[in-house]
């Protein structure tokens, strides 16, 4: 793996789209830099060498499902995400279902973003650009949400928008699945 110069080097790696925290995730990427010997084994051969070697450091639950060998100025910005979102029991109700009504029938959704937290400065943010779907499945609610250069509407966001707080999801936010768009400079 390439590293950073200096007098403390660092790995050079990113997550194109980082979770909030309390968090999980089924599909995260992790983009990371390495040297490649060009007289070494073919591509294939590197991407499996490259999957033993970090699925032998990762934690316990946690899997390294694929590895591809990508050109070094290959980009990965992520266009769309889902969250999955489990209620308490009490919570599938009509005031649930009438916010969800409430907020896809919504031709905008301004929100106040904390741009400043030592000065208390916000900026107003339309974020019902962000929202492609909502749907309540039993306790399941799924939020499908756009991303683009402007930005996506955050975990906490939705909550707000649904009326939830913390202490009625009975499971994690997990974030299922993400769609990326793949340009090369």
């Amino acid at each position: 793996m390439q590293h950073s110069q200096g007098f403390n080097p660092r790995p050079k790696l990113s997550l194109p789209l980082p979770r909030s925290v309390g968090v999980e995730s089924d599909d995260d990427l992790l983009c990371l830099r390495v040297n490649r010997d060009p007289n070494g084994p073919g591509a294939a051969d590197y991407e499996s060498q490259i999957k033993a070697g970090l699925s032998s450091q990762l934690p316990e639950g946690c899997e390294l499902l694929s590895v591809s060998v990508v050109g070094a100025n290959t980009s990965f910005q992520p266009s769309e995400a889902a969250y999955v979102l489990t209620v308490q029991p009490e919570y599938p109700n009509e005031n649930l279902k009438a916010a969800i009504k409430r907020v896809l029938a919504s031709e905008s959704l301004n929100l106040q973003r904390p741009i400043d937290t030592k000065t208390s400065k916000f900026k107003t943010v339309d974020v019902r650009g962000f929202l492609k779907s909502i749907e309540l499945n039993g306790r399941s609610i799924t939020v499908e949400c756009n991303i683009s250069s402007n930005g996506s509407i955050r975990v906490d966001e939705i909550l707000r928008l649904l009326e939830l707080d913390v202490e009625k999801l009975a499971a994690p936010i997990r974030r299922t699945s993400v769609q990326w768009q793949v340009s090369e400079s």
